[in-house]
């Protein structure tokens, strides 16, 4: 009589893992849809300027005052830095001076002409004048280049020397980008190039490692020699639209470049997707009414590395988008919608 309690409880042990099989396994599906046939290839790009400028001063001096603050924008013509102008006034004066004196020597000795001076003289004098002209413009221009001014709306990338510091002329003191247009290189090997050349129809994109928004590129121009190491050519592209803010000349991302192949529409499958009978056909698993059934279906592998179905389910069928291999025909299933549930 003891032994039927213990019976049913070793039973009822035994039902829980057996009723925990019965439950439909969750999957993932895709729909197949079929579009234009085309190869894609990926690159490593980086972000750079339209143009990268190390500003200088024209002129030597001591720095009195570097305003340009890193990483913030400034306006086309807005003080950048400026040197001890004090020494540049001066000449400047002097050669004021100069001119004047020589101006009026030129009209004194003018009154004079055909007394006691001569037009040897007076042509003299004009010289004078002229150099004091030209030594004039010359202080002014100094004291000019003793500003630095930004020469387009800039990003001011770092600054190169701290401020108060003796410089030369021709010392970078700031690095400066253009990014009223972004833009991508990428490096292209030579066969690749080629080939883009004589088809011309091929599309570019890009997608940051952080995000999945693809943003369109257009070709801008490229190095017409390729480089001596890897055979590859510098091939620069610009953003359609504006990528967003906190992109700056040196991110990374992926370009994708893409080209048609012609022929009609083609559908394509990730590798999850697949999975294979006993003697190694390919077959999906497609989803009907919480069941799947493995459809046998024939593929062939692209230039690009790609799997194109060729013949099999039609567009519209859903099938297993992951873990294809892991099922079993017939298999009872039910549609992955969220985690946990």
């Amino acid at each position: 009589m003891r032994m039927i309690p213990v019976l049913a409880l070793i039973a009822a042990t035994f039902a829980v893992p057996a009723m925990a099989q019965d439950v439909p396994k969750p999957v993932k599906l895709m729909t197949l849809q079929s579009g234009p046939a085309h190869i894609e290839r990926q690159f490593f790009g980086q972000v750079v300027a339209k143009q990268t400028v190390d500003l200088a001063f024209q002129v030597g001096g001591q720095l009195q005052q570097l305003t340009a603050p890193e990483g913030q924008m400034i306006r086309e013509g807005e003080v950048i830095a400026q040197l001890d102008l004090r020494a540049y006034t001066r000449a400047r004066d002097q050669a004021k001076v100069n001119l004047d004196k020589a101006r009026r020597d030129l009209e004194r000795l003018t009154a004079l002409r055909g007394s006691t001076v001569s037009d040897v003289t007076i042509r003299d004098a004009q010289t004078q004048v002229d150099l004091a002209q030209i030594a004039l413009q010359n202080a002014e221009d100094s004291l000019d280049d003793a500003t630095l001014r930004a020469p387009f709306d800039a990003l001011v990338a770092r600054r190169e020397v701290a401020n108060y510091t003796t410089v030369a002329a021709g010392t970078p003191i700031v690095l400066l980008h253009d990014v009223s247009e972004l833009r991508v290189e990428i490096e292209v090997p030579e066969v690749l190039f080629r080939t883009a050349g004589r088809t011309g129809d091929v599309t570019f994109s890009a997608e940051f490692p952080d995000g999945d928004t693809r943003f369109n590129l257009s070709p801008r121009e490229f190095e017409a020699e390729a480089s001596a190491v890897g055979q590859t050519y510098t091939l620069t592209l610009a953003f359609d639209k504006n990528p967003g803010a906190f992109v700056y000349p040196g991110a990374s991302l992926t370009v994708y470049a893409a080209t048609e192949l012609g022929g009609g529409d083609a559908v394509f499958l990730p590798e999850t997707a697949l999975s294979f009978d006993p003697e190694g056909k390919p077959r999906v698993m497609v989803f009907t009414d919480g069941t799947v059934r493995a459809t046998p279906i024939t593929m062939q592998i692209t230039d690009d590395g790609r799997i194109q179905m060729v013949e099999g389910p039609e567009n519209g069928t859903e099938i297993v988008l992951t873990g294809a291999s892991q099922l079993q025909d017939g298999q009872t299933v039910r549609r992955f919608t969220r985690i946990g549930e």
